[in-house]
C-alpha cells in the first residue's frame, strides 16, 4: 500500500452517533484522570527514592528506584502495546491502577512494620513502572474511541497540559511537602489519588475495545505476541509521515534526556546558582509546556500543524544551544521556555495525526512504539551527555545534542510537506464527515 493511500484511508473506528456525541463529558473524564493520576506519579518519583534515602547512602542503589520506575519502558512497552489492541483498554486503565494499589498498600503495610528493604523498593518500583506503561499506553489508545474528531485536538492539548503540570511540577512539589511530614502521608494520599482516578474512569461513555469484526485476520488473537509486534512495527515502517516522526521524536528525546541530566552539573559548577536560581531556569521548561498547552489551537490556526511541529525542532535547539553558547542564566531559562512549549505543540499534533490516521486496530501498538521512542531515548540522551561531558566539557556536549537537531531539519522539511500534511486534513474531514 503506497503513502498516499494509507494517509488517505480513512482509519476504522466505532464512533457514537452525532446526536449522542460524548466527546465533551469524556475530554473532561480523560483530563480529569491524566491529572489525578499524573500527580500521583509525580508525588511516587520523588517519595521512593526519597525512602532509599532512609535505607542507604549509596547512589547507585538510591538511582536504581529511579530507574525501576522508567526501565519499563524500555522492556515491556511493545507487549503492553498488544495487550491494549487485545484488551478493553478501560479495563486496563482499571488493572495499572489496581497495581499501583497494590504496591503501594504492600509498602504502607512494610513501613508500618518497619520492614522497607530495597528490594522491596526495587520490586515495588518495577510495578509502578509497568503500571504506568499500562495506563499511558491505553490512555492514548482509547482517546480516539471516547474523543470525536472535533473535540481531539482540544482533548489532546489539554491532556497534555494536565500531564505536564502535575507530573513535572505540582506531583513533585506536592510530594516533598508530603515526604516531609511523613512517608505514610505521601504513600497513603498517592493510594488515595488513584483509587480516584479509578472512579473516574467509570464516568467514561463509550465502548473501547477493537471489536474483532474490524480486525484482519492476521491480527485475530490466535497471532503470536512476536508477530502481532512486528505487525505494529512494519506499519509504522511503511508509514513514511510517522516513521519520520519517530524518527525526529528520538533525536529530540534524546536532547531532553541530555538537557535534564546535565543542567543541575552545569548550574552549580559552570554557573554558580543557587538552589533557587537553578530552580527559575527549570521552571521555565514547564511554563513553555503549560504555554504550549493552552496556545496549541491558535498557534495550528496561525501557522499551519505543519510548522507547529516544526517549532520543536526550533524550541528544542534553543534548549540545548543556550547552554552551549552562554552561561547566562536569563538566555539558558528563554531557551528552556522554547523547548517546553515546543515539546507540547508537538506532543498534542503528534497525537492527534496519529489517531487520524493509524487504525484502531493498531492504536494499542502504535501508541506503546511512540512512548518507546521517546522515554527509551531520554535515558540512553542521559547516559550519552555524561560521557561526552567527561571527555569534552558540558557545554561541547550540549553542542554536540544541537548538531543533532540542526540535522533532522532537512529530512523533516522534506517529509512533513505541505501536501502530505493537506492528505491528514481530508483524512480529518472523512472522519468528521462519518459522525456528521
Amino acid at each position: 500500500m503506497t503513502m498516499t493511500e494509507q494517509v488517505t484511508e480513512p482509519a476504522t473506528r466505532a464512533q457514537p452517533t452525532p446526536a449522542a456525541d460524548p466527546s465533551a463529558r469524556n475530554t473532561v473524564v480523560l483530563v480529569s484522570f491524566t491529572a489525578v493520576t499524573n500527580l500521583a506519579d509525580g508525588v511516587t518519583k520523588i517519595a521512593l527514592p526519597l525512602l532509599a534515602t532512609r535505607l542507604t547512602s549509596s547512589p547507585a542503589a538510591v538511582a536504581a528506584v529511579s530507574l525501576t520506575l522508567t526501565l519499563p519502558w524500555l522492556l515491556t512497552a511493545l507487549h503492553v502495546g498488544v495487550l491494549v489492541d487485545r484488551v478493553d483498554r478501560r479495563r486496563l486503565l482499571w488493572l495499572a491502577n489496581a497495581l499501583r494499589l497494590l504496591v503501594l498498600g504492600g509498602l504502607l503495610g512494610a513501613y508500618a512494620a518497619d520492614a522497607v528493604t530495597l528490594p522491596l523498593l526495587y520490586a515495588g518500583g518495577a510495578v509502578l513502572g509497568v503500571a504506568e506503561v499500562i495506563a499511558l499506553t491505553s490512555a492514548m489508545a482509547l482517546t480516539p474511541a471516547a474523543v470525536g474528531p472535533r473535540w481531539r485536538e482540544r482533548a489532546n492539548a489539554w491532556v497534555t497540559g494536565a500531564e505536564t503540570v502535575c507530573n513535572e511540577f505540582c506531583g513533585p512539589f506536592v510530594g516533598g511537602l508530603l515526604v516531609s511530614i511523613g512517608t505514610a502521608a505521601a504513600l497513603g494520599t498517592t493510594a488515595v489519588g488513584y483509587a480516584v482516578s479509578t472512579v473516574i474512569l467509570v464516568l467514561l461513555v463509550g465502548t473501547f475495545r477493537v471489536r474483532r469484526a474490524e480486525q484482519p485476520e492476521r491480527v485475530q488473537d490466535k497471532q503470536s505476541v512476536s508477530a502481532q509486534i512486528r505487525d505494529g512495527l512494519r506499519y509504522l515502517w511503511r508509514e513514511r509521515l510517522l516513521r519520520l516522526m519517530a524518527l525526529v521524536l528520538t533525536v529530540l528525546c534524546l536532547c531532553w534526556g541530555a538537557w535534564l541530566a546535565i543542567m543541575p552539573l552545569m548550574a552549580t559548577s559552570v554557573m554558580r546558582l543557587s538552589p533557587g536560581e537553578y530552580g527559575v531556569v527549570l521552571s521555565a521548561l514547564g511554563i513553555g509546556g503549560l504555554v504550549g498547552a493552552v496556545t496549541v489551537t491558535s498557534v495550528n490556526r496561525l501557522i499551519g500543524r505543519r510548522w507547529a511541529l516544526f517549532a520543536d525542532l526550533v524550541g528544542t535547539l534553543a534548549m540545548v544551544a543556550a547552554p552551549a553558547l552562554t552561561t547566562n542564566a536569563w538566555l539558558i531559562a528563554v531557551g528552556a521556555f522554547l523547548g517546553g512549549m515546543g515539546g507540547t505543540l508537538w506532543a498534542v499534533n503528534a497525537r492527534t495525526i496519529a489517531q487520524y490516521l493509524v487504525p484502531a486496530e493498531l492504536m494499542g501498538r502504535y501508541s506503546a512504539v511512540a512512548r518507546l521512542f521517546s522515554w527509551g531515548a531520554m535515558p540512553i540522551g542521559a547516559g550519552l551527555v555524561g560521557v561526552l561531558a567527561e571527555w569534552f566539557g558540558i557545554q561541547t556536549a550540549f553542542l554536540f545534542f544541537a548538531i543533532a537537531v540542526v540535522a533532522i531539519v532537512i529530512p523533516f522539511l522534506r517529509t512533513v510537506t505541505p501536501e502530505v500534511m493537506d492528505r491528514v486534513e481530508r483524512a480529518k474531514r472523512r472522519q468528521l464527515a462519518e459522525t456528521d
